[in-house]
């Protein structure tokens, strides 16, 4: 293995040489190698690759599918790494399927199952800011019509209100998914902003035209957002750290 010297480090791929850092040894070059495409997509060796390549792609697939649903409710409570943990959640749902061979198993199928649904039921869009962390306390939700509903919210006491904050909303959506074509549709609650004061309130978040209307999976959402007044216009907070949205109930 052949090491850089001088003053300019190189990273990249001149000539069939491949320039690199390494963490133990510094800058490095080697040859340029690995197997062919052809090989792969032909050679029985690499029959297990060509499968575990095809279930990645339905997972990655999938994952856009959700994230192209949600894509206005994530735009302020979402984490960078996003997209590669919904990828690795749909990998898990992905082997609910019990039915297909290796390699044609589907997130689809696996939604089909309760351990599929299950496994969806509790996806935070949102790292930094888990639910949980966020709201304490109980909420219900009818999965006729996607109402959310919280009885005697105290905002003081029962969320946690990142610093400059002076008002919170919150919404709910409820999204019909269908993740063997990629179509969705989805309703929306409309946004109301609230004061964070100790007086206790009785929130109802009910998606605009109920039950959306089209194919797949129901998917319930819950989003939290703080916000900050100035000269009476609301600025929602962007830090990432305290924004949440949540996959509540899958059906």
């Amino acid at each position: 293995m052949a090491r850089q010297g001088g003053i300019l480090k190189i990273k990249g791929t001149i000539g069939g040489i491949t320039f690199y850092k390494s963490s133990l040894d510094g800058h490095l070059l080697r040859e340029k190698g690995g197997v062919s495409g052809d090989r792969i997509a032909n050679d029985p060796a690499f029959a297990r690759t060509r499968e575990n390549g095809q279930e990645f792609g339905n997972s990655c697939n999938c994952s856009k599918y959700l994230r192209d649903a949600l894509r206005t409710l994530m735009m302020n409570a979402a984490d960078t790494r996003v997209s590669a943990r919904l990828t690795q959640r749909n990998m898990q749902i992905l082997k609910m399927d019990t039915v297909s061979v290796r390699g044609a198993r589907t997130v689809n199928s696996g939604l089909a199952t309760a351990e599929g649904k299950d496994l969806l039921v509790g996806f935070n869009f949102n790292i930094n800011a888990i639910l949980e962390s966020i709201l304490f306390k109980d909420y219900s939700l009818d999965l006729g019509t996607g109402e959310v509903s919280i009885v005697g919210l105290v905002p003081f006491t029962d969320m946690v209100i990142p610093s400059g904050a002076t008002h919170y909303s919150m919404k709910t959506a409820y999204a019909k998914v269908d993740f063997e074509t990629g179509k969705s549709v989805i309703s929306i609650s409309p946004s109301t902003i609230s004061l964070v004061d100790n007086v206790p309130i009785d929130v109802t978040l009910t998606p605009d035209g109920g039950e959306p209307v089209g194919t797949g999976l129901s998917v319930y959402v819950l989003l939290i957002e703080f916000h900050q007044a100035v000269n009476s216009q609301f600025y929602t907070l962007k830090n990432g750290s305290y924004n949440a949205l949540k996959i509540i109930a899958v059906a």
